[in-house]
């Protein structure tokens, strides 16, 4: 079969599709969709990402029109007139999706509609429940596929923290099941002008990029990307144990007697085992920085587990 290829709004970033980014209340997730909403309309770069130019639509359903033309005079002096605004639309269930189908038959070169936020377009009588929600995002998918366009909905965070970003979207993992391509904007300090946007998807590569946040016209502007940068999707005790073997450059002992002067490097309470298993997982990785290391058992037990480690440095293990 002859099919066609995936189209991409933001190429290699946003496809065409369901997408949702989440994002702490007052972390700069409106900022940063208006932005999106205002250059794919005039077909500009989204930092090093070219766009497909067309029409967009932009649910800003928490603000006024007050509100939103002064965010929209802070972004930009220019905007096109094929980028379109809304302060108020029907939920998803009493008429949203009969509203988003007018619209795009009247601007049949729409390719992004965002919803800011998703809550605001749930009926009220929805239990919370991993079917309920994956339901109610399969729902609003099929409308993006029947529509060709991407709709990209903006949610809230759990206050919870967790060590996958994308399990901190508030609700069930039905919304995450649900949708093509998932955004997590996220700052390791609430007063920090630098964030990380978290990128996963069905048709993009997990991918890290590293932003900074100009306060003069409250646009996020690109530092790194971990597609560039590989290195930075590597977790952080994996981050931690080269830092520490270029400090130690070379250790020999067991695994326990390692753990533990690990720990007393980087503050981070962790099990022999499960750095250990960190090593095997990441040893390549490891390798790759300089950092080597062999296992073995001096009788073949598993208490007498020893490991003997290494930094590389130009001249050669040290």
């Amino acid at each position: 079969m002859d099919l066609p290829k995936t189209k991409f709004v933001i190429r290699d970033l946003l496809p065409q599709g369901l997408a949702i980014i989440g994002g702490s209340p007052k972390v700069g997730k409106s900022w940063l969709m208006l932005d999106w909403a205002v250059r794919i309309a005039k077909g500009e770069k989204i930092w090093n990402f070219p766009t497909e130019q067309g029409t967009t639509l932009y649910l800003s359903l928490e603000d006024n029109n007050s509100r939103l033309q002064e965010r929209l005079l802070t972004i930009t002096d220019s905007a096109p007139d094929n980028v379109h605004f809304a302060t108020y639309c029907f939920s998803l269930g009493n008429g949203l999706v009969e509203q988003i189908k007018t619209f795009v038959a009247e601007h049949p070169d729409t390719v992004l509609i965002v919803i800011d936020t998703f809550q605001l377009i749930r009926d009220t009588g929805s239990e919370l429940s991993y079917a309920s929600d994956y339901n109610e995002i399969e729902f609003i998918k099929k409308l993006a596929e029947e529509l060709k366009i991407t709709i990209l909905l903006v949610h809230h965070l759990r206050k919870q923290g967790d060590s996958d970003p994308f399990n901190m979207l508030s609700g069930t993992n039905g919304l995450a099941g649900g949708v093509d391509t998932m955004f997590v904007l996220d700052k390791s300090k609430r007063c920090s002008t630098n964030a990380t946007l978290y990128c996963s998807g069905r048709d993009i590569e997990d991918r890290e990029i590293e932003l900074s946040f100009d306060k003069d016209n409250c646009t996020w502007n690109f530092v790194s990307d971990s597609s560039d940068n590989p290195e930075m999707l590597l977790p952080d005790d994996i981050h931690l144990l080269i830092d520490f073997m270029k400090e130690k450059i070379s250790f020999t002992g067991s695994n326990t007697d390692f753990t533990n002067e690990f720990i007393s490097f980087c503050g981070k309470e962790i099990s022999a085992k499960s750095l250990k298993r960190r090593m095997n997982r990441y040893r390549r990785e490891l390798e790759e920085n300089g950092v080597v290391f062999q296992s073995n058992r001096s009788n073949g037990t598993r208490a007498d587990a020893r490991t003997a480690l290494c930094f590389h440095s130009a001249r050669g293990c040290l």
